[in-house]
């Protein structure tokens, strides 16, 4: 799909603020309401806009531990990778899991209440895993800065014909 500098500014604003109104889009991107409406659309339905949802704090909600744990297996079992896969699908905690190069198959980003409710999580769950070789936490201290699904628009957004 080509993108021209009006999609990006509409992916840019509605990145920041997926409640603004149509009207207010329009606005900001110098497009008329009904020509907005159908650009929006058109990047729903071809997938570049995934969803819109509410941005919870996690901390005020009652979850105040955040880690990254490193995930190494056996990788001698032939079903390792989609065992692992499947497994982790399941756990609440894992808020995202990502394959990765390195000394570790996996990185969990793993959100739970407490240290307790953590260790419960590695014990009970991660560690009992088939073929678990190595689990490595990295409990995060202070966030200095989360931009997780946030990408860099502002270069795009004043160029056109990119795809």
């Amino acid at each position: 799909m080509q993108l021209d500098a009006i999609d990006w500014r509409i992916l840019a604003a509605l990145q920041h603020n997926g409640r603004l109104s149509n009207q207010d889009l329009a606005d900001r991107v110098a497009l008329s309401p009904s020509a907005c409406l159908r650009r929006v659309r058109m990047l729903e339905e071809s997938g570049l806009i995934r969803g819109y949802r509410a941005e919870l704090d996690a901390a005020r909600l009652g979850f105040e531990l955040e880690a990254m744990v490193q995930v190494s297996l056996d990788r001698s079992r032939d079903d390792w990778h989609d065992s692992f896969l499947q497994q982790v699908q399941a756990f609440d905690e894992v808020a995202a899991a990502y394959i990765v190069a390195g000394p570790c198959n996996y990185m969990l980003h793993v959100r739970c209440a407490n240290l307790a409710a953590f260790s419960a999580f590695v014990v009970d769950k991660l560690n009992k895993l088939p073929g678990m070789r190595d689990i490595c936490s990295y409990i995060v201290m202070q966030t200095i800065k989360d931009q997780l699904g946030v990408l860099p628009l502002a270069d795009k957004t004043t160029r056109g014909g990119v795809s």
